[in-house]
């Protein structure tokens, strides 16, 4: 009955990978990204063309483990190798808003009318792109990407006015 889990991922062309205490580090074309990944009774194998995790026991715990560290992994070789984007659309009716990058903030200017300023902080390394009606964030790390695009998305949310009117705000529309 005891069956034993173990996630293999194989290591895109390309990408170079270490393992040295707990700390993964995957290098590629787009750059260097790393992350301390370690959890009692998993053990994370690098060979030359696939990484291993695998767990003696079979518990519940430790299987979701084995799911998310291998997860984690691929989205590390995955950045390196071919990057996040993500694209937000700008929606405005009344109001046309202004975006400006200053330094790690993006500044969203006159939405809904508002005289202040409102500010979205940007995680990391990521790179935003603004246009009149379109937002392009990209970068290597997955989780830096996704933050800052949520970011930008959630500080244009509508309290005050009934959302079903007003529809103005910054919304991700594409994933890639």
């Amino acid at each position: 009955m005891a069956k034993e889990m173990k996630k293999v991922i194989p290591i895109p062309e390309g990408v170079n990978i270490s393992y040295e205490k707990r700390l993964f580090t995957a290098t590629g074309g787009k750059g260097t990204n790393s992350k301390s990944l370690w959890y009692p009774g998993i053990t994370i194998t690098v060979s030359d063309s696939e990484v291993v995790v695998d767990s003696a026991s079979t518990r519940k715990q430790q299987k979701a483990m084995v799911g998310t560290i291998s997860s984690h992994i691929a989205n590390l070789m995955k950045g390196v190798a071919d990057g996040y984007e993500y694209r937000l659309k700008v929606v405005y009716a009344h109001f046309p808003m202004q975006l400006k990058v200053e330094g790690d903030k993006l500044m969203i200017s006159n939405f809904l009318g508002e005289k202040n300023p409102r500010s979205a902080k940007i995680i990391g390394d990521t790179k935003v792109k603004t246009s009149s009606d379109e937002v392009v964030v990209t970068g290597i790390n997955k989780e830096d990407v996704g933050q800052t695009a949520s970011n930008i998305e959630q500080v244009t949310r509508i309290k005050r006015f009934d959302p079903r009117v007003f529809q103005d705000g910054v919304y991700i529309v594409e994933k890639s």
